[in-house]
């Protein structure tokens, strides 16, 4: 099993700069990093049903705990609308600052700065929480996005997951995905996403190998478009 310590991420990414769905392209963040280890994953993101239907997103990042309060890493992410093209749409940078643990939970601030090709370069800064307890893990990620354009305002959202080992080595829980609006108007109607989650670790390899596979359902108003989200992610650590 993973041994995390509270760390810093940097990373690099390329993501849409079109409206995505929540949680496309994107994981819920852990408080959490191993120093002195190298992480690459990688993770594909299906639309399934409607208007939207097969529209994907394959994300590739890689890694590394400088310290045990600090990691580096590259990521990119592509998407692919039906009938179009995969391209790639943004390039970042992320961070995430380590603030240590109360209540019981990891407490962790992440940044990012996102260039985007076809459009207006964007900011997004999100609260990492993170409990751990046992078999059981719960993380909650809340999100404050804004394109930088002055006219443009700050959208909220939220990511979270819950999951507790079944068996050495399985773990079943549930993920969700979402949109809370802005400040100016909080709890709109808006896309959600919420379903279960697998995750699967192999340590026979040499590196351990996490595969993570999961269907959320479309909810509020993410149901004008689609019906669900299909997710599949292959993480590495050396």
């Amino acid at each position: 099993m993973r041994k995390t310590i509270p760390a810093i991420l940097i990373a690099i990414a390329l993501p849409s700069a079109a409206h995505a769905a929540p949680g496309m392209g994107t994981e819920v963040y852990g408080a959490s990093v191993n120093a002195g280890e190298l992480e690459a994953e990688t993770r594909y993101d299906r639309l399934a049903g409607g208007a939207d239907d097969g529209e994907d997103v394959i994300q590739i990042e890689a890694s590394y705990g400088i310290s045990s309060s600090f990691s580096l890493g590259i990521q990119a992410e592509f998407e692919k609308e039906p009938g179009a093209a995969r391209k790639a749409e943004e390039l970042g940078v992320e961070a995430i600052w380590a603030l240590g643990r109360a209540g019981g939970f990891d407490i962790a601030l992440y940044g990012e700065y996102e260039i985007v090709f076809d459009g207006t370069d964007e900011i997004e800064t999100k609260l990492l929480l993170q409990h751990r307890r046992g078999p059981f893990d719960l993380r909650l990620n809340l999100i404050a996005a804004k394109e930088l354009d002055s006219s443009e305002r700050v959208e909220l959202g939220y990511a979270f997951s819950a999951d507790y080992e079944v068996f050495d080595e399985i773990r079943l829980g549930v993920q969700g995905f979402g949109e809370l609006g802005g400040f100016d108007r909080f709890l709109p109607r808006a896309e959600h996403f919420i379903g279960p989650v697998a995750k699967f670790e192999i340590e026979a390899l040499g590196p351990e190998v996490e595969l993570e596979a999961g269907y959320l359902f479309a909810l509020g108003a993410a149901r004008d478009d689609t019906k669900g989200q299909l997710r599949i992610g292959l993480e590495f650590e050396f």
